[in-house]
């Protein structure tokens, strides 16, 4: 049974959940910009968290490829104010803040976010490993090599697979020595990887099962799904729900998206032909 502790709440993940996405940042790839002000904010988690997310992702640090870098004090400033917001309004609410900076992990778990979402596994901060040792919180890490501003000059691999799941075993060894108990991988698709590459992961996601651990999958509206169909984002939902039923097939537990409602949909349709099966 893969169970996570937040905030005291044990969430079964034997069922997959979906975290719907609410960026921050003024050029995320899909939805940079869209919300600014305090109604946009309440009435996107309000929708979100109707159509059934148990989690919200909240993300101030746009780490599409070759985003502009940003200060810590500009993440602080988008983040803080519109973590307090959400959780005044809904304060039940399962908050992931995705960041790589512990001194920003330490300040929204001090608010009441529940998890941490790092692009960068404890590479780009030091700190952040002892950190989630301290906090005791659902830690999230991806696959990424380099930073968002160079990582897709870091595409080389002998093997893709295998080298993901080395790196995710290195990483999960220095945790566990560390105490952290909660740990959720995310393969990182889009990141440091072509397109050809992003595929062969997808096909062979259900490898990352050898690690025992629960895997959440961010394909939402990418450009491995719309640059395949020749399209932008907005029109791949259709797109991202056929990889999101690839993942759910292959094993995995969180389903990272901007389209909740889709997405639970997908989650359903899954569960419902899994149990059929096992009904034979």
């Amino acid at each position: 049974m893969k169970t996570i502790n937040c905030l005291g709440n044990l969430i079964d993940l034997d069922t997959p959940r979906v975290m719907g996405v609410l960026n921050l940042t003024p050029d995320s790839f899909y939805d940079g910009g869209k919300y600014k002000s305090e109604k946009q904010i309440l009435s996107q988690v309000e929708k979100m968290l109707l159509e059934g997310a148990t989690f919200i992702d909240l993300g101030a640090y746009s780490s599409r490829p070759g985003a502009s870098h940003v200060s810590l004090e500009e993440e602080r400033a988008r983040l803080l104010p519109t973590l307090k917001l959400i959780l005044k309004e809904f304060d039940k609410t399962l908050v992931s803040v995705d960041t790589f900076r512990s001194e920003i992990a330490r300040e929204s778990i001090d608010e009441g976010a529940a998890l941490i979402n790092d692009i960068s596994a404890g590479h780009l901060d030091p700190e952040m490993f002892s950190t989630m040792a301290q906090l005791q919180v659902p830690y999230i890490i991806m696959h990424m090599k380099g930073t968002p501003q160079n990582m897709q000059s870091q595409v080389h691999y002998k093997n893709l697979v295998k080298e993901i799941i080395y790196y995710f075993s290195e990483r999960v060894f220095e945790l566990r020595k560390l105490g952290v108990n909660d740990i959720i991988i995310d393969p990182g698709y889009g990141f440091s990887k072509t397109l050809d590459q992003n595929y062969e992961l997808l096909a062979k996601s259900e490898l990352l099962g050898n690690l025992e651990l629960p895997v959440l999958t961010g394909v939402s509206r990418k450009s491995m799904l719309y640059k395949l169909i020749g399209t932008g984002p907005e029109e791949a939902l259709a797109a991202t729900v056929a990889a999101q039923v690839i993942a759910l097939l292959k094993g995995t537990s969180i389903l990272r998206v901007h389209d909740v409602r889709e997405a639970m949909q997908a989650i359903l349709i899954v569960e419902k032909t899994k149990l059929e099966t096992r009904n034979d």
